[in-house]
């Protein structure tokens, strides 16, 4: 794709990003067939292609952003399907994400929203507030219906039944391994996860150490500013990771880190471009180093050859995270082990769809998110398994929403099948 822009815009970082992203682009339409907003909605605006456009367009003329153009930046999902489909190796996360920065700062959205988007920043990177607005919201939820904006209704629905209490295994501590000690990691705890789901982390910790691995929870590491970021709101992400980056280096370069565990590959995935949020700082190399570490955790468990487990009479189907499969493309990883620790494991038609959580996606569009889980939940089914399993929090929340069949994280799985507890939703599902 040619380019236009001036030498002037050039000495921009981001807009020199963005210029050799889109001169990679040659308008070949592959993205359109794999791209979720598009399958839904029709609209070639709604496409990879289209946005890149739209991007295109808004940064070469150096114009403040209109209605139009927000409206289908908004509606796009980050889910990077298209970066796993297209031919040319556009990376459209880099743009996509430049485009939003760019919008935040240059757009004055409408009141309502400007409330939300401020609301949601100001409360699920915190814990502490976000389990607070949750119990807030399981009180408000009768009341749903009365809401005049879907937005504020998808927020209501969002609090579990169950709301769990606090571990004290996401404080800052260290864990000794069972053994002789393998390998030693930090754990990223997260932020919406430990209050929506304090299970994975404790699940993730006990197989951990039982496997060989001292585990560590860095004292001032928090959210991973992937909420933040994807909203364009870029000083409040930078600060988030900073703060994870100056937590991980402080143990590295004391008792030394082998890997930095996350179990929400949505975080994974931001963590592990850190390199790049901050290549024209003085925290690049510091950055590097930190994204050069992290791994999901399937990864890390792959490199610890698991021995293979007795036989399980459950049918798994697995739920490939797009910022999993996409974002960080670990496909295979999370199967395999499945497979090992003796699951039946089954995969939906079109796994390489969103289900629509992405990040805050579900509660700010929640109209095109309720088709996508609806898509997804109905393939999922049509294999008839006795249980779902996911690699992000935010899919299985979604996910839950719609369907009966009990919805646990891989790690869950793992650990039970390593000598870990019953995952509680097999448990209360009476499968186990």
């Amino acid at each position: 794709m040619q380019t236009l822009f001036t030498d002037a815009q050039l000495r921009d970082p981001g807009t020199a990003r963005a210029n050799e992203i889109l001169r990679a682009c040659v308008h070949c339409g592959f993205c359109t067939a794999t791209c979720p907003t598009y399958q839904v909605l029709g609209d070639e605006l709604d496409s990879p292609r289209g946005r890149i456009y739209l991007i295109k367009e808004m940064l070469e003329t150096g114009r403040d952003p209109d209605a139009r153009t927000v409206k289908h930046i908004d509606r796009c999902l980050s889910c990077l399907s298209c970066m796993t489909t297209c031919p040319s190796g556009v990376h459209y996360m880099h743009l996509v994400d430049h485009a939003r920065a760019y919008i935040d700062q240059r757009y004055k959205r409408p009141l309502m929203d400007r409330i939300l988007r401020a609301t949601l920043a100001r409360i699920l990177p915190y814990p502490g507030r976000f389990r607070l607005a949750l119990l807030a919201a399981k009180i408000g939820r009768p009341f749903a219906r009365l809401m005049p904006d879907a937005r504020l209704r998808a927020m209501l629905q969002m609090a579990p039944k169950v709301i769990p209490p606090v571990s004290r295994n996401d404080d800052p501590q260290s864990f000794a391994p069972q053994g002789t000690r393998r390998l030693r990691v930090a754990l990223m705890t997260g932020c919406a996860q430990r209050a929506l789901d304090t299970n994975i982390n404790d699940a993730t910790i006990r197989l951990l150490t039982r496997m060989g691995v001292e585990v560590v929870v860095a004292k001032g590491a928090g959210c991973c500013g992937a909420l933040t970021h994807h909203m364009g709101r870029e000083a409040e992400a930078h600060r988030s990771a900073a703060a994870n980056i100056a937590a991980w280096m402080a143990e590295a370069e004391g008792a030394g880190l082998d890997a930095i565990v996350i179990n929400t590959s949505g975080c994974g995935t931001t963590v592990k471009d850190y390199g790049h949020m901050f290549r024209t700082t003085e925290l690049a190399a510091d950055a590097a180093r930190v994204a050069g570490m992290a791994k999901d955790i399937s990864e890390v468990l792959a490199m610890l050859n698991l021995p293979p487990s007795d036989p399980k009479e459950l049918r798994v189907a697995y739920h490939a995270a797009c910022s999993l499969q996409h974002g960080q493309k670990v496909k295979s990883a999370p199967k395999d082990l499945l497979a090992l620790a003796g699951f039946s494991v089954v995969e939906p038609a079109n796994s390489h769809l969103c289900c629509g959580s992405a990040g805050t996606y579900n509660l700010m569009q929640p109209e095109i998110a309720g088709e996508l889980r609806r898509r997804k939940v109905e393939t999922l089914e049509a294999r008839s398994p006795d249980l779902i399993a996911a690699g992000n929090i935010g899919c299985m929340m979604q996910i839950r929403g719609g369907t009966d069949v009990p919805v646990v994280h891989t790690v869950e799985l793992l650990d039970w099948a390593y000598g870990g507890p019953v995952p509680p939703a097999l448990a209360s599902a009476g499968l186990a």
